[in-house]
């Protein structure tokens, strides 16, 4: 099979790492998965062997306005016209999402556009009359189209909240390799922390909840480092100087290998308002670290099924998410038998091939 995968760029966000890592199990599998990215911006690096189209010159972001988006589809679409066909096109993130809508592809053209995000938590953090637009704008873009849902819970955002009952909703997980996971994980690095530390890995944004995360740190007391994987940023620098954690907080940057840091850290922390099916959860169990995750929507509750449970704490609760990092490294967790099949690479490809033959059925 021929897969395009369309989107923005490969900035850094989880939706993008979980598109190349999508587009490295297709060719495992034997497909021919093509990258298509809108503005050629990359930190993420991509497999030596992925064939890429970028619609710009290098480092150039695409215009995001009206005309803008209307000439970035029109390349779009004289790309694929001038590419062999397709059986699967996937689009992922809104703004690549609205440039393959304008793009107008052939009917025959088996498009579907993957939902990472829960959208309506997304609308919350908005002012009202802002939030009222951009709603307006997603069931324009979504209704009547397939969709995938990376969670059940943005699956039931997109029925419930955003009340596109007419689109073709299916949910897949994001695809994990445990073994390739396992064995980066071993891989050296020259500054790992040589003291006992808690991870925290996401972009410094409102949704990760960087402030909360310092909050409920500053209670905990703890003489544990706690380690960031993300860039370094002034606001960021100037929030934990804010809570007076200079000498507790360790800013490692962005890694395009995060495993080490994950495996040898002694918890991972998530503590977001809203996501859409959080990786790095399904990772650090994988790697073996305990987690601790805010319960949120939408995916940390699919993750941390049974007696990982009562590891979700409140969102927005920095005396609840203390209490929790305390506990859990006064007495680590057991994970050995934690049940992550549904995740795997090979149940959830099946259902990726399954979009390009004959559909997909929950």
């Amino acid at each position: 099979m021929r897969i395009a995968l369309i989107t923005t760029n490969l900035a850094g966000g989880g939706a993008e790492k979980a598109l190349l890592n999508l587009a490295g199990l297709f060719s495992q599998r034997g497909h021919e998965p093509v990258l298509i990215l809108l503005e050629d911006v990359v930190s993420h690096q991509p497999p030596g062997n992925l064939k890429i189209h970028a619609l710009s010159e290098p480092g150039v972001r695409a215009a995001k306005g009206f005309f803008g988006k209307r000439l970035t589809a029109w390349k779009l679409s004289r790309l694929i016209a001038n590419e062999d066909d397709f059986d699967l096109i996937i689009s992922t993130l809104p703004y690549a999402d609205e440039v393959v809508t304008l793009a107008r592809l052939p009917s025959h053209y088996n498009v579907w556009f993957r939902i990472a995000n829960t959208l309506s938590s997304e609308l919350q953090a908005l002012p009202r009359a802002k939030a009222v637009r951009r709603l307006a704008r997603y069931r324009r873009l979504y209704r009547g189209r397939q969709l995938i849902a990376v969670s059940r819970g943005v699956a039931a955002d997109l029925r419930e909240n955003l009340e596109l009952t007419l689109s073709d909703i299916v949910t897949l997980y994001n695809p994990f390799d445990f073994g390739t996971i396992r064995r980066l994980a071993t891989a050296y690095e020259a500054d790992l922390p040589t003291v006992p530390y808690v991870i925290h890995v996401g972009r410094f944004s409102r949704a990760k909840r960087h402030d909360l995360l310092f909050a409920a740190w500053k209670l905990t007391k703890s003489s544990h480092k706690l380690v960031l994987l993300t860039p370094a940023d002034e606001a960021l620098n100037a929030l934990i100087a804010q809570y007076g954690l200079e000498k507790h907080v360790i800013v490692a940057g962005f890694r395009n290998n995060p495993y080490p840091w994950i495996k040898h850290a002694d918890l991972l922390v998530l503590c977001s308002d809203h996501e859409g099916m959080p990786n790095v959860l399904v990772e650090a169990l994988v790697c073996g670290t305990p987690v601790i995750s805010s319960d949120c929507p939408s995916g940390p509750r699919e993750v941390l099924t049974g007696d990982l449970r009562r590891f979700l704490v409140p969102v927005n609760d920095p005396q609840a998410l203390a209490t929790t990092i305390k506990t859990v490294l006064a007495k680590p967790l057991r994970i050995d038998d934690v049940d992550l099949s549904r995740l795997s690479a090979d149940a959830v490809m099946a259902g990726y091939e399954a979009l390009a033959h004959d559909g997909w059925s929950e």
